[in-house]
C-alpha cells in the first residue's frame, strides 16, 4: 500500500537581509500543497563578507521573530515547513540549526549542525558552535523523517544512525559551495547515503555563484528521482515512503550489520551513551 508524502524543496540565493529573504521565500512558495517545505541552509542570512560579531548580532532566538514568520507560513499553507536559521549561541557564535514546525505552529524538533564545514578555505567555526546530538526522528503524514545539514552529508556515521532509528526519509538543508566538482561531490553523496542506508535524501540547496544549486530527491536504491538544476525555484514532488520497505525486503543491509563485529553510537559532550 503506498504511503506519499509530498516534500516542497525551495532553492533559492538568500541575501545579507533577513526580511528580504523572507520575502523572497514566500514570493518563491506562493502556492503550497506540499505536507512538508524544506528551505535550504543560511535561507535566514547570508553570512558571506560579515564578521562573527556581524552574523552574531544578525543571529535569533528560536522563539524570535524570523521563526514566527513561518509559523504563519506553516498555518496559512497547513503545511509542516522546515526553516534553518543563525541560532543565537554564547557570544560571539551562533549555532547552524534547523527547526520544524507544524501547521498548528508548534515547534516540531530543532537539529543544531554537528559537523561543521572547515575545509576548502571556508572555517564555519569561526562563526558556530557545532550542535552535540543528532537529530531526532519526527513523523508528517505517516512518515518517519530526520535532518542533517550540508556537510554533515560526508560523515556517513550519522545517516548510518538514522537508519538504525528508523529514518524513512532524511531531510538536507544545504548551501554546498561551488568549486571543482562540486556539483558531482554533493550528487554522488547524497545517493551513496540513501542507498547505503535504504531511505530517501531530499537536499535542498542555496543557489548562486557560491553556491551549486542542484538540489535533489533520492530514492533508497540511490537513484536521483528529481534535479532541480539551477535557479531559483519552488518544485513539490511526491514519494512512496512504502517504497522504503519493498527495497528493504530485497536489500536488507540495515539487518546485515554485523554488530558482534563492530558497534554504532553517539555521545553528548559529557561522554554518556
Amino acid at each position: 500500500m503506498e504511503k506519499i508524502l509530498r516534500v516542497g524543496i525551495l532553492q533559492f540565493e538568500s541575501s545579507g537581509d533577513k526580511l528580504k529573504n523572507v520575502e523572497r521565500i514566500l514570493t518563491l512558495a506562493k502556492r503550497v500543497e506540499a505536507d512538508i517545505v524544506v528551505l535550504p541552509e543560511y535561507s535566514m542570512l547570508n553570512i558571506a563578507g560579515r564578521s562573527p560579531v556581524e552574523v552574531y548580532e544578525a543571529s535569533e532566538a528560536v522563539d524570535g521573530p524570523y521563526i514566527s514568520e513561518f509559523k504563519k507560513f506553516a498555518r496559512e499553507n497547513s503545511t509542516y515547513v522546515l526553516v534553518t536559521l543563525l541560532e543565537r549561541a554564547t557570544y560571539p557564535k551562533v549555532y547552524n540549526t534547523a527547526v520544524v514546525i507544524s501547521p498548528d505552529e508548534k515547534i516540531v524538533t530543532i537539529y543544531r549542525k554537528i559537523h561543521l564545514f572547515d575545509a576548502l578555505g571556508v572555517r564555519e567555526s569561526d562563526y558556530m558552535t557545532p550542535g552535540d546530538k543528532p537529530g531526532s526522528i519526527f513523523d508528517v503524514k505517516g512518515a518517519k523523517l530526520t535532518i542533517a545539514i550540508c556537510f554533515d552529508l560526508r560523515f556517513p556515521e550519522l545517516f548510518r544512525y538514522y537508519g538504525l532509528q528508523g529514518a524513512e526519509v532524511v531531510l538536507v538543508p544545504s548551501a554546498w559551495y561551488s568549486g571543482p566538482m562540486k556539483e558531482e561531490v554533493i550528487r554522488f553523496l547524497a545517493r551513496a547515503r540513501a542507498s547505503e542506508n535504504t531511505y530517501y535524501v531530499v537536499v535542498a540547496n542555496q543557489y548562486s555563484t557560491r553556491f551549486t544549486g542542484r538540489s535533489m530527491v533520492i530514492d533508497p536504491l540511490g537513484t536521483v528521482l528529481l534535479d532541480l538544476g539551477l535557479g531559483e525555484k519552488y518544485v513539490e514532488f511526491d514519494i512512496d515512503v512504502s517504497y522504503v520497505y519493498q527495497v528493504r525486503k530485497s536489500l536488507p543491509l540495515l539487518e546485515l550489520r554485523r554488530n558482534d563485529i563492530y558497534t554504532l553510537s553517539f555521545c553528548n559532550r559529557s561522554g554518556l551513551a
